[in-house]
C-alpha cells in the first residue's frame, strides 16, 4: 500500500519480477516495483499517486497471452470446436442462424458472384456513416457485396486533412486512391448521440474523453448552427446541426489533395444524406465544387432529393 493506492496480480500472468531485475536498485527514498506479464520487452511507466505527493513505479509490462499466442491457438488444429455449455443464452446462437440463413440463401444461391468478389472489388460508392445500431447504410440503402466500401465512426464525421491520421482518412485513401470509387457519400441521421455531444460541448471545453475530442472535429457545424438556429430549443438546434456537419464534413473531404484532384476532373462525386428513423425518410443531395460559381462561392448544392 503506497498513498492508498494498492498493487496487487490482476492475473496468474501478472507476478512479480526476479529479485535485481532492472529497476530494482536502490534509489533516494522513491518506493520501486517490478511486474512482469509474460515475456514481451519492458517498458517504463510512471504512475502519479494519491494527493500532491508523487512517486515513480518503474513496470517491466509484457504480455503473457499476446496477439500471436491466439493466433496460433487458432491455427491449431489440436483445438477442437465445441458446443458451449447454455447455448441458450448464447448471444451467438441467433448470429449463427442468419449466417447459415445467408449462406443457403443468398451466398449459394449467387455463389459465381461471391467467387468474382473473392478476387477483387470495385466498389462504386465509399460511404461514411455513423456507428449508430439503429443507422446501417448497407441496411437502409440495400447495398450489396462489393458495392460500397464503408467506414463508420461517431456522427459520421470526416476530419480534415490536417488533423492526421484516422480510420477515416485511411479509409478515403483506400477507397479513392486504390478502389477508384466514383462516389463518396457521407451519411447522417436523426437523433445522433454524437451531434448531442457536440452541441452540448462548452466553448472553453477540454477533456479527456475520447467522444468529445473526436466529435470537437466539428465544432464548425456547431458554430454555425449556434448563429443560424440558436433561438430553437436543444432538440432542434441538434436536428439542424446533425445536416450542418454532413455539409461540414463534405467540404472537409476537399481538403485531401488527392480528392480534390479527382473532383476537380469529374472522375469523383461527394454527396450528403440524412436518415430520419423516426419517420424512415431520406435526404440525398451532391456538392458541386468549383470556382466561380454564383455569387463568388466554390460551393454549392445539386441534385437534392427526399426519398418517402
Amino acid at each position: 500500500m503506497a498513498n492508498g493506492l494498492l498493487l496487487r496480480a490482476a492475473s496468474a500472468g501478472l507476478r512479480p519480477a526476479v529479485a535485481g531485475a532492472a529497476g530494482s536498485s536502490a534509489d533516494s527514498g522513491r518506493g520501486h516495483g517490478v511486474v512482469t506479464i509474460g515475456d514481451s520487452r519492458p517498458r517504463g511507466v510512471a504512475l502519479r499517486v494519491g494527493g500532491s505527493s508523487r512517486r515513480e513505479f518503474p513496470f517491466i509490462t509484457t504480455a503473457a497471452r499476446d496477439h500471436s499466442v491466439l493466433t496460433r491457438q487458432l491455427l491449431d488444429s489440436r483445438h477442437d470446436t465445441v458446443d458451449e455449455v447454455g447455448a441458450e443464452h448464447d448471444p451467438f446462437s441467433e448470429l449463427k442462424a442468419r449466417f447459415m440463413d445467408f449462406k443457403q440463401r443468398n451466398y449459394v444461391e449467387n455463389f459465381s458472384n461471391y467467387q468474382s468478389l473473392a478476387q477483387q472489388q470495385t466498389p462504386k460508392f465509399m460511404v461514411v456513416a455513423c456507428a449508430d445500431s439503429r443507422v446501417c447504410p448497407t441496411r437502409i440503402l440495400g447495398f450489396q457485396p462489393g458495392e460500397a466500401f464503408t467506414v463508420r465512426n461517431v456522427a459520421n464525421l470526416v476530419p480534415p486533412y490536417e488533423h492526421g491520421g484516422s480510420e477515416t482518412s485511411a479509409a478515403l485513401e483506400f477507397a479513392v486512391n486504390t478502389l477508384e470509387v466514383e462516389n463518396v457519400l457521407v451519411v447522417g441521421h436523426s437523433r445522433c448521440g454524437g451531434i448531442q455531444a457536440l452541441m452540448s460541448m462548452k466553448d472553453d471545453s477540454t477533456s479527456g474523453s475520447f467522444i468529445k475530442n473526436w466529435v470537437s472535429i466539428g465544432k464548425s457545424a456547431r458554430l454555425s448552427t449556434k448563429a443560424a438556429a440558436g433561438n430553437l430549443n436543444f432538440e432542434m438546434q441538434c436536428t439542424h446541426c446533425e445536416k450542418e456537419s454532413i455539409n461540414s464534413s463534405l467540404l472537409n473531404l476537399l481538403t485531401y489533395p488527392w480528392i480534390e484532384k479527382r473532383v476537380n476532373e469529374g472522375t469523383l462525386n461527394l454527396h450528403g444524406g440524412y436518415y430520419n428513423f423516426v419517420d424512415c425518410t431520406f435526404e440525398k443531395w451532391t456538392l458541386v465544387y468549383r470556382k466561380g460559381l454564383e455569387g463568388g462561392s466554390k460551393y454549392a448544392i445539386k441534385n437534392r432529393s427526399s426519398w418517402s
